[in-house]
């Protein structure tokens, strides 16, 4: 099994989507990319919102992950996914090493053609991720009633289930 963190928005976002491909083991919201030690819900200074994945290689590879990430989120929006605003919902990928990068720039330059603008995704190496609490774990599965699971996550799974139809578990 390996890891990758990616940051594309909201990790409830990230998290619900990637919670639905085959290959997919673990998916752990939390915070990454930043300075700050020990960053919380209330305080999470300059890290991104982000998720940690624990993949299955011979079921999913690195690169069908990245052409997943780069088309459920907006690559293209500096510090801004949707409504919300700000660093923490930068788009990133926190690799383990460069050997990753090289894979997640071939998938970017492969899904150029997807946006109008170009790709800004930031790429750098991970440091430490810090899961956020328990109650921000596996929150769409746990609160679809919630306004913004409705009117936000329902219609991004809903591409993403159309577009990686094969790619379900």
């Amino acid at each position: 099994m390996k890891t990758i963190v990616l940051g594309g928005g909201r990790f409830w976002d990230i998290e619900a989507v990637f919670q639905r491909v085959a290959g997919i083991g673990e998916v752990v919201s939390g915070f990454a990319g930043g300075t700050l030690t020990q960053p919380t819900d209330a305080d999470y200074g300059d890290h991104a919102e982000v998720v940690q994945l624990t993949y299955d290689s011979e079921i999913i590879s690195l690169g069908k992950i990245m052409d997943i990430f780069l088309f459920v989120h907006n690559p293209t929006s500096v510090n801004r996914q949707g409504d919300d605003i700000g660093a923490q919902y930068r788009s990133v990928v926190l690799v383990n090493d460069y050997l990753e990068s090289d894979v997640i720039h071939r998938a970017i330059d492969g899904n150029r053609a997807l946006w109008d603008s170009p790709i800004i995704t930031e790429i750098t190496l991970l440091d430490v991720f810090y899961p956020v609490a328990s109650e921000q774990q596996n929150y769409f599965n746990n609160n679809q009633a919630n306004p913004y699971c409705q009117t936000v996550i329902i219609p991004k799974i809903a591409k993403f289930e159309k577009k990686f139809a094969s790619s379900l578990r």
